[in-house]
């Protein structure tokens, strides 16, 4: 047990540290610049040189360069996601709000670069879903703030407990998932966008242009994979507490992972629905949570 602590201490440090993410953080802000960069020459090849096909949504605009690097940042995210994860279950799951959140804020970028400004607003279904991601960012955004505000006020009420052995014990078993998730993400990551990215370059060439949908890639299996995380740290801390507030909370999260998950499998206002209700529930869950721990005092 003392040698598994040991080597989860080591790679948790190597891979989770403040420093490794200090070290991350400038990578992902480089890789980010570059690729805005490599993205404009494409969309000038395109419209230029007809070397690649501008029809793409991807390539028709300046504006649509911007989806390149917020890509990379949203892997920046999931990196935060796995970092935060043996801190506190509440930053975790905020993290997976942040997600899917800055997932709209890209969508939006390709959404501005295909708009068709006409009267016939609402019945040209790329300018709908451009007013649907407009008015979730801003929902999204302002529920964000009061869950934050809600975890803040938790972590006052709970700065002077001390840590128990079984709470390090399961603090512990947090750190080995996060070293787990890091190479398992990473390679999904890499696999999905790779695969993605050549078969889009392989259609623009040959003149195909058909776009499959960018926004659900990675991002529906790694939701599937934190569902999975989730149900596991749910029935791992039953281990620790027995308590009715803390048991509704973690399902609570649990059932508000799923929501997001689900969001991928729909298009239009239903999947943004589906996004900013898995918030609100979880925004409520915490809520009434911090009210119950208050009231037993």
């Amino acid at each position: 047990m003392n040698f598994f602590k040991s080597v989860v201490k080591r790679l948790h440090h190597l891979l989770l540290s403040e420093k490794s993410k200090r070290k991350i953080e400038r990578s992902i802000l480089l890789l980010s610049i570059v690729s805005f960069i490599v993205h404009l020459v494409f969309i000038y090849l395109a419209d230029s040189l007809q070397f690649l096909d501008e029809e793409n949504p991807l390539l028709g605009s300046p504006i649509a360069a911007v989806y390149t690097p917020f890509s990379f940042i949203l892997v920046y995210e999931v990196y935060l996601l796995i970092f935060y994860l043996p801190r506190s279950i509440t930053t975790y799951i905020s993290k997976q709000y942040e997600i899917i959140s800055l997932i709209i804020i890209r969508r939006l970028f390709k959404d501005l670069a295909n708009l068709k400004l006409s009267t016939d607003w609402f019945k040209i279904k790329g300018d709908l879903q451009f007013t649907y991601d407009i008015l979730a960012s801003i929902i999204l955004f302002y529920l964000l703030f009061w869950f934050y505000r809600l975890n803040k006020n938790r972590k006052k009420n709970e700065a002077d407990k001390e840590l128990s052995k079984g709470l390090e014990n399961f603090v512990n078993l947090k750190k080995g998932i996060a070293l787990v998730l890091v190479p398992l993400l990473l390679g999904l990551a890499l696999y999905s966008f790779g695969s993605w990215g050549f078969s889009q370059l392989s259609d623009s060439v040959i003149g195909v242009g058909k776009l499959k949908n960018i926004n659900s890639i990675f991002f529906d299996e790694f939701f599937s994979v934190l569902i999975i995380v989730d149900v596991l740290l749910l029935l791992v801390s039953f281990f620790y507490t027995d308590k009715y507030h803390k048991v509704i909370r973690n399902s609570g999260f649990v059932i508000s992972t799923i929501l997001i998950r689900i969001s991928f499998s729909v298009d239009g206002l239903v999947n943004t629905v589906l996004i900013i209700f898995a918030v609100i529930f979880g925004l409520l869950i915490l809520a009434i949570h911090n009210q119950f721990e208050k009231d037993l005092k």
